[in-house]
């Protein structure tokens, strides 16, 4: 049985922006672009005649991402909605997830994370840029009255070797190298890849290399 696809709207006003962001999602299979606008008007309207799965949604945009996105949540709550921003200021992040929003990216991210980050939120996962997240997390901000520590999606269980391999993932390593630090044969580290992707839920190992950015410590067997 095929995937559902899920259904995307882009809202930004910059015209080049939003065609980009609306070609990466298009390259994707599982996604459909439903709507684009430019405006939080455009946003609230697109989401009551359309109904998005997925709203992606500029925080500067005028009329105010954030308010759209307040806006969106009270009209929509079962639509996961994404915030994509220059702007690193720790107190938009925390009112956007107070919004209700489940994912908030910088605007320098590439196409890969991007869809990653698209992908998590459809899962029901929060989903922060990793250098927000590390700056929330020390400096202990709170999202709500939930910590973002907490909200953060955990890894799965994992044994020792298999969180030592997406250690080294995270790191960027290939699987020569990955077998040089850990002591091991390349077969074996490709012995353990496969299954272990299955088990994060991943695609590849861009994907598990962001989560392994992103997420809880893995738990160890």
């Amino acid at each position: 049985m095929s995937k559902k696809t899920i259904r995307a709207a882009v809202v930004d006003d910059h015209p080049v922006v939003r065609k980009g962001i609306a070609e990466t999602f298009t390259e994707e299979k599982e996604f459909e672009i439903v709507a684009q606008g430019g405006s939080a008007e455009d946003a609230v309207r697109i989401a009551r005649e359309h109904k998005p799965d997925l709203m992606v949604l500029d925080v500067t945009m005028p009329g105010g991402g954030v308010e759209a996105a307040r806006e969106i949540h009270r009209l929509l709550p079962e639509t996961r909605i994404l915030m994509l921003s220059i702007r690193e200021d720790l107190g938009v992040v925390r009112a956007a997830l107070k919004a209700g929003a489940l994912g908030y990216v910088s605007k320098g991210v590439d196409g890969a994370d991007l869809i990653f980050a698209a992908r998590r939120i459809m899962a029901g996962a929060r989903f922060i840029s990793p250098d927000l997240a590390a700056r929330l997390i020390v400096g202990d901000e709170q999202v709500g009255q939930v910590s973002l520590a907490q909200s953060l999606p955990p890894l799965p269980s994992l044994t020792s070797r298999e969180k030592e391999i997406l250690d080294l993932v995270g790191e960027g390593l290939n699987n020569q190298e990955i077998a040089q630090r850990a002591g091991l044969s390349e077969n074996t580290v490709k012995h353990y890849m496969t299954p272990l992707l299955h088990k994060l839920g991943v695609r590849n190992r861009t994907e598990a290399a962001l989560l392994a950015r992103n997420s809880k410590p893995a738990q160890v067997d």
